[in-house]
């Protein structure tokens, strides 16, 4: 898929995926779809949902490693800094042959434009946080999030789905 039909996919989904309000409940039934479909696959993922910078759904399954929060914390900064999901970031970035540096006045060792978090957007209040997932090549934590997060909102995947790189 060509980085343009990718940009334009993400920009949808962010429109569609929103939630109409988001709670400790909500945190904890979508980090629990999430692990549950990551047992189920034997993903080695680490999974992380923070609202207003408090953490209210974190796990870490077989073969994640001690890496994985960090891709998580880094990857969170850039969605709760340039309030998109940190894959449209990213490919925003390539499409530009651009990269997220000190020249943008962000560390790399703080934020990473690489898929995997997607902004929790509450109708009428904006970004208010992330849902995460580290621990696949990025394009598969990203679409692991979405395929969760449109299940969850009764949004079918068909047109939400980003499909192979």
């Amino acid at each position: 898929m060509a980085i343009s039909d990718d940009l334009k996919q993400l920009a949808v989904q962010e429109q569609r995926l929103r939630f109409s309000r988001f709670d400790e409940e909500t945190a904890w039934e979508i980090g629990s779809r999430l692990r549950a479909i990551a047992d189920a696959r034997k993903l080695p993922i680490v999974i992380d949902i923070r609202l207003n910078g408090r953490q209210l759904f974190y796990s870490a399954l077989s073969g994640s490693t001690p890496d994985n929060p960090e891709w998580v914390r880094r990857k969170s900064n850039v969605v709760l800094r340039y309030l998109k999901s940190s894959y449209r970031f990213g490919r925003e970035l390539a499409a530009k042959n651009d990269t997220l540096d000190q020249q943008r006045g962000v560390s790399p060792m703080d934020y990473a434009a690489h898929g995997g978090s997607f902004p929790i957007h509450a109708e009428g209040a904006g970004i208010i946080g992330t849902i995460t997932v580290s621990g696949l090549p990025q394009r598969e934590d990203h679409n692991l999030v979405v395929e969760v997060v449109a299940a969850f909102l009764a949004q079918p995947l068909d047109g939400l789905a980003l499909g192979p790189e």
